[in-house]
């Protein structure tokens, strides 16, 4: 599979990527969150044949699907064992959320969840990598967040939605 990744300067990025089969899909990332997915002619690559576009939330769901997270392929059972059911997840904070304006301490996501918040990129883009636990949770940061899945979802749903709060 070959993949160029290109800037577009005040949209966001452009990835297009060539299969193995040849196929050929072009992804547009906009700055706002928007992704564009172009499907070309098998045999002109110039040619776009359909498209269809997707808000965040669309996008990251049919990333998760594709990624494996909704439905597991037999083939990697013996990589689910190694990993057990531990996965990464990226959530943004939600207004209103339990969360929001607490620190990590607070929300004992270690003891409560089994998670551990690895990443925080805050609003302004700044990245926080291993923020310790008096780091406080601002209404619109991405966490990322590393645990079972079980604990992730609890913890998603009771502390960075709003409807946990």
């Amino acid at each position: 599979m070959k993949v160029r990744e290109s800037e577009l300067p005040g949209i966001g990025q452009k990835v297009e990527i060539v299969t193995r089969n040849q196929d050929k899909i072009s992804i547009i990332i906009h700055d706002d969150g928007r992704r564009e997915l172009y499907y070309f002619d098998e045999n002109d690559h110039e040619e776009c044949v359909t498209s269809v576009q997707f808000d965040d939330a669309e996008a990251r769901q049919i990333s998760a699907i594709l990624g494996g997270m909704a439905y597991k392929p037999k083939a990697l059972e013996t990589v689910e064992v190694a990993l057990d059911d531990l996965i990464i997840e990226w959530f943004k904070a939600e207004a209103g959320a339990a969360a929001v304006h607490k620190t990590i301490g607070d929300l004992d996501v270690r003891q409560e969840y089994q998670a551990t918040i690895i990443a925080i990129l805050k609003k302004n883009q700044k990245k926080q990598l291993n923020p310790g636990s008096e780091t406080v949770i601002e209404e619109g940061d991405t966490l990322v967040i590393s645990g079972e899945r079980e604990g992730l979802k609890r913890l998603i749903r009771e502390k960075l939605t709003a409807l946990g709060a």
